[in-house]
């Protein structure tokens, strides 16, 4: 299982992450972050789904995501 990880106060709630994400587990959350944006994140229970891929992260442009296998 990989583990993803999202510097949410530098996201920009842009999307590519989510579009990239062979799985779709990437979704964006309620609360806005300090900059304005709903950041992307990965839900616990979605998690187990992540296949460490880091298509999120290669495509991100403020590269705001890690990956860990």
């Amino acid at each position: 299982m990989a583990k993803v990880t999202f510097r949410e106060e530098r996201c920009k709630g842009c999307g590519h992450c989510a579009v990239a994400c062979p799985k779709k587990i990437i979704t964006f959350s309620e609360k806005l972050n300090l900059k304005g944006y709903h950041p992307a994140t990965v839900t616990e229970d979605k998690m187990a789904d992540c296949i460490g891929c880091a298509s999120c992260g290669k495509i991100c442009p403020d590269l705001v995501i890690t990956v860990e296998k």
